[in-house]
């Protein structure tokens, strides 16, 4: 091989611009979204230019009563999911210094983490965690039979049967 092919090779394939890029997890109190998170969280404090978005959806059928009622039962799910969410971002701040943006929404999960992903075009990928208990969970049942060739992001499955110190191994 002619010194000039080997730098060819060796050579980016176009010019490197500076890229801010997101990762996205999904957030709810199940032990494979902590796990996602944790893998997530690590990337990020990896990438240059990069960052992490913490999702979280309150599905509207919790809120099926009386207008009075309803309305502030959707005020209590948004301050407990705003709470859990920033516990969440000062545990990835403690962990890899990395300070995460935190996006709660309304409605069907699968629906408005579609709808956010669409709108976004600096997602680097989306981290989901598979069921603990060895079914694939809904999202990931409703992104691999849906909608995963229309994203305009990867997909990446986290085991989420794995420990913090297998994930801490690889980041």
């Amino acid at each position: 091989m002619s010194e000039e092919t080997k730098n060819k090779v060796h050579s980016p394939l176009r010019p490197i611009a500076k890229r801010f890029r997101k990762l996205l997890v999904v957030v709810d109190d199940s032990p494979e979204s902590k796990v996602a998170i944790r893998f997530a969280s690590a990337r990020a404090a990896h990438i240059t230019g990069g960052g992490l978005i913490l999702f979280h959806c309150i599905r509207p059928s919790e809120f099926q009563h009386w207008v009075a009622v309803a309305d502030r039962m959707r005020e209590e799910a948004y301050e407990e999911a705003q709470l859990m969410m920033d516990q969440i971002a000062d545990d990835i701040s403690d962990y890899c210094g990395v300070t995460p943006e935190m996006v709660i929404t309304e409605g069907e999960p699968s629906d408005e983490l579609v709808n956010f992903i669409k709108q976004r075009n600096n997602l680097f990928g989306l981290f989901l965690g598979t069921d603990v208990e060895g079914g694939p969970g809904p999202l990931i049942d409703y992104f691999t039979h849906q909608t995963l060739t229309d994203l305009p992001c990867p997909v990446m499955l986290i085991p989420g049967s794995m420990t913090f110190e297998q994930i801490d191994a690889m980041a």
